[in-house]
């Protein structure tokens, strides 16, 4: 049965914010964007959680959008991160995302404030109405510090541009019911969660290892696509360990920028309070892409 937003199926690549010399390095950002166009990649999200959007300034996260909608040219769909725990905030960056061009908006769940569910409920519903491009659920209590649960979702998919989940909760529960009760698009969190995502009908991933081999996380998607179980999962067991051991080093996106510089396509820099793996971690990490075969 086709979900809400099959045009965002398959591979969205949540893009690293690259800096130079402590500024944003535009021309990186359109190195990045022909990178995936060239991979058939799907979508990209800037300024997201990989997107360090945290330490960005206002300024900054409108440039990166703007740089970002407008290297992409229309080759490929762009869903950045327009969230924000101020309602008024998130207003501000997804009027302003749509009105450049981007193709949908990534809103993570208001964070630190904790909002009750009806807040959950109010602060999406206050966005969709002010825009007509889609809205992707950005679910991710780990950072955020409150799950918005099952129900709330199932009560957003009343709303007609709620299109979307990025479903970072980890928990196939709470994938299942959302699927079982919706035709919401659920798109997997987790880079090693999205087989089993899609073997309950999710339909793709937006992904942090992405960045360094999208074909691959394509290959594994396609694969499930085609009725290729066996082809899906070969790519899952050879993803898995890159997954694990890289992703698994340090809070993303330290290990990412680290592995992106490492093949020469990322200065590396990191925006305080995130710091770079220690001297251990890199040795650990050159192994991980070593064995991989990228590096």
């Amino acid at each position: 049965m086709p979900t809400r937003s099959e045009e965002f199926a398959g591979l969205s690549v949540a893009m690293i914010t690259p800096f130079r010399n402590g500024q944003v390095d535009i021309e990186a950002i359109q190195q990045q964007v022909e990178f995936q166009v060239e991979a058939g990649t799907t979508c990209l999200c800037p300024v997201g959680t990989t997107g360090e959007s945290p330490t960005l300034s206002h300024p900054e996260h409108e440039k990166v959008i703007a740089a970002v909608v407008e290297a992409a040219a229309g080759r490929i769909k762009v869903m950045p991160g327009t969230g924000s725990n101020s309602t008024d905030e998130a207003l501000h960056l997804t009027r302003w995302a749509a009105e450049k061009g981007a193709d949908a908006a990534l809103v993570v769940a208001p964070y630190y404030n904790k909002p009750t569910q009806e807040g959950f409920y109010q602060h999406f519903k206050a966005l969709a109405e002010a825009v007509e491009i889609p809205i992707c659920v950005y679910n991710i209590p780990g950072r955020t510090g409150k799950n918005i649960e099952p129900d709330t979702i199932c009560r957003m998919a009343e709303i007609p541009n709620i299109t979307m989940v990025k479903e970072a909760t980890g928990s196939m529960d709470q994938a299942s019911q959302i699927l079982s009760r919706t035709d919401l698009t659920l798109l997997s969190g987790d880079d090693s969660l999205t087989l089993p995502f899609m073997s309950v009908g999710g339909r793709g991933v937006i992904s942090v290892v992405g960045n360094i081999v999208p074909k691959d996380m394509i290959a594994l998607v396609n694969a499930f696509n085609s009725g290729d179980i066996r082809e899906a999962r070969r790519w899952h067991y050879k993803l898995f360990p890159l997954c694990r051991d890289m992703l698994g080093l340090a809070t993303n996106p330290i290990p990412i920028k680290a592995a992106m510089k490492m093949l020469g396509r990322d200065t590396g820099e990191l925006r305080l309070p995130m710091t770079p793996l220690t001297q251990q971690q890199e040795a650990s990490l050159r192994a991980t892409l070593t064995e991989y075969g990228v590096l």
